[in-house]
């Protein structure tokens, strides 16, 4: 049964404006499949339009029949659903929250002819995605721009909020989570390296965007809230043909070199992804765990930043910033706060695009980090 685009079927909470510039949310994300039965149409959905051998897409079916062939994605919308609707009513603005998926109900043009019959004007719209590259946040704009096509006239303006991998909000989070499983890895005075890791994204795209330098310096930021020094930035989950270069060193291969150097002890940081989706918990919790036993390696993996309070309560924040057009946009370290409406050329698609690989469903690009 399609996921009601509200996020539950009892409908939206939340009530009507209060003098900003929206009167609605919409929580944007990836999708994934709800049983078995939907992981071939999902992944379907996923390549559409790009020539990906059949064989591929059975590989990776694999990946969610380990779980039960469902992704634990949509439930991880539906809790972060819930408890941003909290903090809103909490703390305002008092507005409804929808939610629209690009590959899996509920899917975005569903979503968008609701808020049409709702009388939904303009809303904000927040995506799964704490950093810039065209997956990631332009391929999402096009989503919301064709979803909004097939309503017409009547549909909805859509904004959306601003990239975040430098706000204070998902800094901390991430740096609270990494103190505790430092802690409870243990062994107190023996070295552990950090390994910060994101979805790889072919280098067409990785040149063409902020993405690496938006994943470095988020991850200094942790490391350093976390009083953490020796650390390093890796990718994991790459596609494509093996001629085609994406981003390195895979953290698989990171963790063999280190082992091979006499590292026993690691802690990976899934710092690319806001939820512990199905490419955290195959290729982190199953691949890379297994590979640590094989190796000796000590491993500890870090949660996502989920629906932790201190990071709902940013995502409030990044709509109140909007919606009622503050003027601080707070943001730590080196770069600035990324910009409110991106520019044309911002995140422009790879020449080439790269045929999808879709083994998860939350934060990537062509495939990558746009779950």
């Amino acid at each position: 049964m399609p996921t009601d685009p509200r996020g539950n079927r009892s409908g939206a909470a939340g009530g009507p404006g209060d003098g900003g510039l929206y009167d609605a949310v919409l929580l944007v994300s990836f999708g994934g499949p709800d049983g078995p039965d939907d992981v071939m149409p999902f992944l379907e959905n996923v390549v559409r339009g790009r020539p990906v051998p059949r064989e591929r897409l059975l590989e990776v079916a694999e990946h969610y029949h380990h779980f039960g062939g469902r992704s634990p994605i949509n439930e991880q919308n539906q809790a972060l659903l819930s408890a941003l609707r909290a903090e809103l009513a909490s703390r305002g603005p008092h507005l409804p929250v929808y939610w629209g998926n690009r590959n899996w109900h509920p899917l975005l043009p569903d979503t968008l002819k609701q808020m049409t019959a709702d009388g939904v004007k303009r809303a904000v719209a927040l995506v799964t995605s704490a950093f810039s590259c065209y997956s990631g946040c332009r391929q999402y704009r096009e989503n919301v721009a064709a979803a909004c096509a097939t309503v017409g006239g009547d549909a909805p303006t859509v904004d959306k909020i601003r990239v975040f991998f430098n706000h204070p909000g998902f800094v901390d989070t991430m740096a609270d989570n990494l103190r505790r499983a430092l802690a409870d890895l243990g062994g107190r005075g023996e070295p552990v390296t950090v390994l910060f890791t994101a979805h790889s994204i072919p280098m067409s795209m990785a040149d063409t965007s902020r993405y690496v330098p938006q994943l470095e310096e988020s991850s200094r930021l942790v490391a350093e809230a976390a009083g953490v020094s020796d650390w390093r930035l890796v990718f994991q989950s790459r596609s494509g043909p093996p001629s085609q270069p994406w981003l390195e060193p895979d953290v698989c291969d990171a963790i063999r070199t280190l082992a091979g150097g006499g590292v026993s002890r690691v802690a990976i940081v899934p710092i690319g992804f806001i939820s512990d989706h199905m490419e955290v918990l195959y290729d982190l919790d199953t691949e890379a765990a297994d590979l640590c036993r094989e190796l000796g390696v000590q491993m500890v993996r870090v949660p996502t930043a989920g629906t932790a309070p201190r990071f709902v309560s940013m995502l409030r924040d990044l709509i109140a910033e909007r919606h009622w057009q503050l003027p601080d946009r707070p943001a730590i370290g080196r770069l600035p706060a990324s910009h409110d409406v991106c520019p044309a050329d911002c995140c422009p698609a790879p020449a080439a695009r790269p045929p999808a690989s879709p083994t998860g469903s939350g934060e990537r690009p062509a495939r990558g980090p746009g779950r």
